[in-house]
């Protein structure tokens, strides 16, 4: 039974499911929307609504907290300067959950976690390299 017990395992030791949170927090953080499983988009809602509030507060102690928490530079900048400023109004409700169906190989429910007011032009940045339509015909060669 888990009567009381706070957070989800997801099938992972502690080390892995906290490395896993990190990755998926700095994910969302850097594209504000990302496709994963329902139960790991549950669990990483309170992580990040966390983080922002974090960032909204403002503080060098809440910056290291947020920083212990996220290890990733790039996008502990992009929660402090841009994600604070956006959601100063707001009372917490930063993400959304929207459920998107189930995954066919392995029938896993899938869903979609999002900021709320995102930054549409986020999607996708900086996922890797582009292949040019020069490199393809190099390739084909």
């Amino acid at each position: 039974m888990r009567h009381r017990m706070g957070q989800r395992r997801l099938q992972r030791a502690t080390g892995h499911r906290v490395a896993l949170l990190r990755n998926l927090a700095a994910s969302l953080i850097k594209h504000e929307q990302i496709l994963t499983t329902t139960p790991k988009a549950k669990e990483l809602r309170p992580y990040v609504e966390k983080l922002i509030t974090l960032a909204k507060k403002g503080g060098l102690s809440n910056r290291r907290l947020a920083d212990a928490r996220l290890k990733d530079d790039a996008q502990l900048a992009k929660l402090f300067e841009v994600l604070a400023e956006r959601y100063k109004d707001r009372n917490g409700g930063y993400t959304r959950v929207i459920k998107a169906g189930i995954r066919a190989s392995d029938a896993a429910p899938i869903a979609i976690i999002e900021l709320v007011d995102r930054d549409v032009s986020a999607k996708g940045q900086d996922s890797g390299p582009v292949q040019t339509a020069d490199e393809d015909e190099y390739e084909a060669a």
